[in-house]
C-alpha cells in the first residue's frame, strides 16, 4: 500500500484524499495509482536487465484502455483471451506485434481478425486450433505464428479454480503429446512454430511449481532443438502471487532472477505474462456503510458494493484487507461482516473484520485492482462502478458509472 496512505488519519491514493474524491465521483468506485501501476511493470522490465524478454501483460486482470494506453507507452506487450481484449489493446495503442493470444477457444471469427491485426503470436492450445488456424491463414494468405501451450501436470499450491498447468484442466496440449505432433505442425504451410509456451496458475507463493515447469520446458526444448526446429521464445506465462493478508509470495526480483537463472543461458527471448502481479496492488475499491445490523450472532455491515462489483470473495472465498477511509479513536470496535446488498448469502466482501463503524462511512478494500472491475457484473440490475486514476495530486475518471439506462440501452420489447 505504498502508493495508499494515511495523513491525519485519512487515506490518501498518492496525493489526492479519498474522502474528497468519494463525495465527487460517489461509490463504488474503484481507484487505481498511477505511479504503483508504473513502478510495479518496471520492476518486470528491469530485473530482466539484459536478457532478451517481452513482457507481454495478462488483460483479463484489468482491461480498462487507460491502464492499458499506460502500459503500452511504456512498452509493455499483452496477452489476451479474446477479440474484445485484442481490440481494447489496439484502441489504446498497444503495438500488434507485442500481443501473444492464449485461450482455449478461439473462435474463427477471432482468429480472422488477430491475423488481419498481425499479431505476433497465437498460444495454440489443442490440436485442432492448428489445423483451424492453417486453413484461416491460407484463407488470408499468411503465415501464422504460433508457440505451443503445453501442460506439464505441476501443481502450482494455489486456489484449485485457478490451477491451469494440471493434467485435469482443460487448458494447452499435454507435454508427452508434443513429440507426436511434430510432423503435423511442420507440415501445415501457413504455421511458423516460434515458441512453446507454459502457464501453470495464478496467484503463485512459491517458486518450487515454476522451477518445475522451467525444467520440463528446458526438457522439451532441448528435444525439439535436436530436431532442428527453429525455435525463437519460450513463454513462462505468469502467475506471481501478492500479499492479500499473511502469504508470502516471492519478490518481482527473485522471480525474474529465477526465470533467469533457469533459462537465461538458452538462445530464446523469454517472454512473461503477468496480471496480478502487476496491477492487484494498484487499485482500491470504495465503498459506503448504508446500514449496521446486528443479530443474534453476527454485526453486519452493509455496505453499497456488492459480488456483482468484486467477484473474488464469493468466488474463491478471497480474502482482501478491508481499511476504514477515515480512523476514529471514538466508538465501540465491532467484529463485522462486510456486505452487499445483492440477494445472495454469497454476497459478502470480507467476513469477521474487526472495525468502528457508523452509517456513511467509507470503507477501502485493498488490493482489488486485478480481477476486481474486469469481473464485475450487473447482477440484479446494478450499475457497474466507475474507474479513477490517481496521478499525484490529480484523479480522472476513466469509466464513468453506468446508469440505470445503460442496463437496458442494447434491449428491446418484442412487437
Amino acid at each position: 500500500m505504498q502508493y495508499f496512505k494515511y495523513h491525519n488519519s485519512e487515506l490518501y491514493a498518492e496525493e489526492v484524499n479519498l474522502v474528497e474524491l468519494a463525495n465527487q465521483v460517489e461509490t463504488p468506485c474503484y481507484v487505481y495509482s498511477r505511479g504503483a501501476l508504473e513502478e510495479n511493470w518496471q520492476a518486470f522490465h528491469n530485473a530482466f536487465a539484459e536478457t532478451p524478454h517481452r513482457i507481454c501483460y495478462a488483460v483479463k486482470a484489468n482491461s480498462n484502455i487507460a491502464i492499458l494506453n499506460l502500459l503500452a507507452r511504456l512498452g509493455s506487450g499483452f496477452d489476451i483471451v479474446s477479440q474484445g481484449e485484442l481490440e481494447r489493446v489496439l484502441a489504446a495503442g498497444g503495438n500488434p506485434q507485442q500481443i501473444v493470444f492464449s485461450g482455449v477457444g478461439k473462435k474463427s471469427s477471432e482468429i480472422r481478425r488477430a491475423l488481419e491485426a498481425n499479431i505476433y503470436c497465437f498460444n495454440v492450445e489443442s490440436p485442432l486450433e492448428l489445423t483451424r488456424l492453417n486453413t484461416l491463414a491460407q484463407e488470408q494468405g499468411v503465415i501464422a505464428r504460433i508457440a505451443l501451450r503445453v501442460n506439464p501436470n505441476i501443481d502450482p499450491q494455489t486456489h484449485s479454480y485457478i490451477t491451469t498447468g494440471l493434467k485435469e484442466n482443460k487448458f494447452g496440449i499435454n507435454i508427452d503429446q508434443v513429440a507426436a505432433l511434430t510432423d503435423t505442425i511442420l507440415s501445415l504451410p501457413h504455421l511458423r512454430w516460434i515458441g512453446i509456451a507454459c502457464h501453470i496458475g495464478s496467484q503463485l507463493t512459491t517458486l518450487d511449481p515454476l522451477l518445475s515447469s522451467l525444467d520440463k520446458l528446458i526438457e522439451l526444448y532441448e528435444t525439439l532443438r535436436d530436431k532442428k526446429i527453429p525455435l525463437t521464445h519460450i513463454n513462462v506465462g505468469g502467475g506471481l502471487g501478492i500479499r492479500y493478508k499473511d502469504e508470502t509470495p516471492p519478490t518481482i526480483d527473485h522471480y525474474v532472477q529465477a526465470v533467469r537463472d533457469r533459462l537465461g543461458k538458452l538462445p530464446l527471448e523469454i517472454i512473461l505474462e503477468p496480471g496480478r502481479a502487476i496491477t492487484a496492488n494498484t487499485g482500491i475499491l470504495l465503498t459506503r456503510v448504508e446500514y449496521l445490523k446486528s443479530s443474534h450472532d453476527k454485526n453486519f455491515a452493509i455496505v453499497d458494493a456488492a459480488m456483482n462489483d468484486l467477484m473474488r470473495p464469493a468466488l474463491y472465498q478471497a480474502w482482501q484487507d478491508i481499511l476504514p477511509v477515515v480512523k476514529t479513536t471514538t466508538g465501540e470496535e465491532k467484529q463485522y461482516d462486510i456486505v452487499g446488498p445483492v440477494c445472495e448469502s454469497a454476497d459478502f466482501l470480507g467476513k469477521n473484520r474487526l472495525l468502528t463503524l457508523q452509517p456513511g462511512d467509507l470503507l477501502a478494500i485493498s488490493s482489488a485492482g486485478a480481477y476486481g472491475f474486469s469481473m464485475s457484473s450487473n447482477y440484479n440490475s446494478r450499475p457497474r462502478a466507475a474507474e479513477v486514476l490517481v496521478d499525484k495530486d490529480i484523479f480522472h475518471i476513466i469509466r464513468a458509472r453506468e446508469t440505470i439506462r445503460d442496463l437496458f440501452a442494447l434491449e428491446s420489447p418484442i412487437g
